[in-house]
């Protein structure tokens, strides 16, 4: 019999469903992987006793036959996203002991679905970061390193990618500002989508950047994410930004045909950063989806080489505002022993803080600033409308646009943390979508000279997460793509 933490989703289900083993014996299969997960680093905190008296509740329902549609099914969760009664810290210092007393709107889905919580993973710090290397906790390696070289699994949802390449989990929860989902799928080998900006709700989900931040799962097939995104979604009253929209059978999608589909070719992605071997995927991609009948067109997107330093002004400044109300008055750390108020905040958000999350934040309050507003932030905000517009233009000449995730594949731990500007060219190719609030998805597709994965990515129309499912299917097929 096949290793059970080698199924994924739709395996799983349909082994549990068969009975051909129970929701305890699954769940503590992976209970024993994570607590043997050293090395990777991948999972901050689990709840065993939590974890194994929900398996046993699961498998009441399934003797009575009223099992839900994902009961049984282990769902690790990036922390970030607020569990009742389950620590949630954003891997910062500063939320190192705050146990929330409510449920996002999320995993609250999930859960009512019949979803098993198994443990948070590690993040970069408020998802803040391109490599899972600022995470309070230290870093995640990537399950593909190899010859002692611990690679970085991309960030911030790293933590989940890791734990899902690894096998530790056979889906994770993550979130994307500028490709914090996208790019970490694309370094571990993992299916990742970023759903369109209000497709689901952020509430209770700790902000970063609030017009950007988007929750979506990172799985192993193309097929496992349209189940779980599909009770992911939905319209939230909590979440002013949630749009009442119905939500598809995104699975029947998977099995559509994609003959007579257009698919655009920006050639603005081909920068200098990009690298032969990802090049050579892509031209690869282009070749599977015109075998499958659809046609390839170009399509521009002028505003595209403005889009990364638009983002690193728009997301900081969110942040800044955002990350205001860790003071050290209601909850999180505070700095003891200090003389006035003044002090105690200054105090506090210098030593709660790692270093990436104070340097955004003083980037954003800069742009913020009086005397600088117009000149940095107003202006980015119209930048970000002509890419806004770039997309509409090229939507409507094609029904997705095929690119590269990552300029590269997974790089070593600490290779690039010395220079800002350096990491941030990893978010390159995934920041456009996330500043029009596209939905978009990386599917693994090949392996680079190291033998490590290397993704591509597909952007939709808003709300048509349906296309992506039916040419990110394609893709998979054609791949053939084997994990670890």
């Amino acid at each position: 019999m096949t290793k059970i933490s080698n199924l994924g989703v739709v395996e799983t289900l349909d082994g549990l469903n068969k009975k051909e083993f129970s929701t305890l014996e699954l769940i503590n299969e992976y209970l024993q992987l994570i607590d043997s997960d050293k090395e990777l680093n991948a999972f901050i905190h689990f709840n065993e006793e939590k974890s194994l008296s929900l398996a046993k509740l699961s498998d009441e329902r399934r003797s009575k036959n009223e099992a839900l549609p994902l009961d049984g099914l282990p769902i690790a969760v990036k922390d970030i996203f607020c569990v009742n009664g389950e620590r949630t810290s954003a891997c910062s210092k500063i939320l190192e002991n705050f146990i929330p007393n409510y449920e996002s709107t999320v995993t609250s889905k999930l859960w009512q679905a019949g979803g098993i919580y198994i443990g948070k993973t590690s993040m970069d710090e408020f998802a803040m970061g391109s490599s899972n290397e600022t995470s309070y906790f230290g870093n995640v390696v990537n399950p593909w390193s190899k010859n002692g070289e611990k690679l970085v699994p991309g960030g911030s949802s790293g933590g989940s990618a890791s734990a899902v390449a690894a096998k530790l989990a056979p889906i994770a929860l993550g979130t994307d500002t500028g490709g914090s989902i996208r790019q970490p799928a694309s370094f571990c080998g993992t299916v990742g989508i970023k759903p369109t900006y209000g497709r689901c709700s952020r509430w209770g989900i700790i902000a970063f950047a609030s017009s950007l931040d988007q929750a979506g799962p990172l799985t192993r097939s193309v097929r496992d994410s349209a189940i779980i995104l599909e009770h992911m979604s939905g319209f939230d009253n909590l979440d002013s930004t949630s749009v009442n929209i119905d939500v598809p059978k995104f699975i029947n999608s998977c099995s559509k045909s994609i003959k007579g589909m257009k698919i655009g070719i920006p050639k603005e992605y081909k920068i200098n950063e990009l690298s032969s071997e990802v090049e050579n995927i892509w031209n690869e991609g282009i070749k599977w989806i015109q075998d499958a009948g659809a046609d390839i067109i170009d399509v521009e997107l002028p505003h595209t080489k403005y889009a990364l330093p638009t983002y690193y002004i728009v997301a900081p400044a969110e942040a800044s505002a955002n990350l205001a109300r860790y003071d050290g008055v209601k909850y999180g750390y505070r700095k003891e022993d200090i003389k006035d108020l003044e002090e105690m905040y200054s105090m506090t958000r210098a030593e709660g803080f790692g270093d990436e999350v104070k340097r955004r934040i003083l980037i954003g309050t800069y742009v913020l600033s009086a005397g600088y507003y117009d000149a940095y932030y107003l202006r980015a905000q119209k930048v970000r409308t002509k890419i806004v517009e770039d997309f509409n233009r090229a939507f409507n000449n094609c029904d997705a646009i095929l690119t590269p995730t990552a300029p590269t594949g997974a790089f070593k731990i600490g290779e690039k943390n010395v220079d800002p500007v350096t990491m941030y060219m990893n978010d390159v190719f995934t920041v456009p979508a996330s500043l029009a609030g596209l939905p978009a998805m990386s599917i693994p597709s090949g392996l680079d000279s190291n033998g490590c994965p290397l993704g591509l990515q597909l952007i939709g129309k808003g709300f048509d997460e349906e296309t992506l499912f039916s040419v990110g299917a394609v893709i998979e097929d054609s791949a053939n793509f084997k994990g670890i």
